[in-house]
């Protein structure tokens, strides 16, 4: 067994303007809770043993990031659907520039939208085919 098949991430801070509108956000869009708070952070639990834990950061701007999160094939049209109902234009590619469409890579579909701090968040059917 290879060393890399012992290490797992357990959780990572996202910072947010307003931690809990944005784990709200992005709990809403998946069909997950947020969770109790821990210390000052709020966290959403993805299922895998992972959590974002939101972290409110008003004292500079935040710096957007990307986080990607493979969901199951029949809950991603519940998603698209949570999307448009809350008016997010969400995109089939990275750079944000085929609006309201979903893209089938990998034999699989994914989407991409921002949550309220300009964070790329991206949603895909399956994972990406690596070398």
């Amino acid at each position: 067994m290879s060393a890399a098949q012992h290490v797992q991430l357990n959780h990572t801070a996202v910072y947010a303007s307003d931690r809990r509108l944005s784990a709200e956000f992005l709990a809403g869009i998946l069909g997950l809770e947020v969770g109790a708070p821990f210390g000052p952070f709020l966290p959403v639990d993805l299922g895998n043993g992972v959590t974002l834990d939101y972290y409110e950061k008003r004292d500079e701007p935040i710096q957007g990031q990307h986080y990607a999160f493979l969901v199951p094939e029949e809950r991603f049209d519940a998603m698209i659907a949570r999307l448009e109902a809350a008016g997010v234009t969400y995109f089939a590619d990275p750079g944000h520039t085929e609006p309201g469409r979903v893209n089938d890579l990998f034999g699989g579909r994914g989407a991409y939208f921002d949550d309220p701090d300009g964070h790329n968040m991206e949603i895909m059917t399956r994972p990406y085919a690596r070398p």
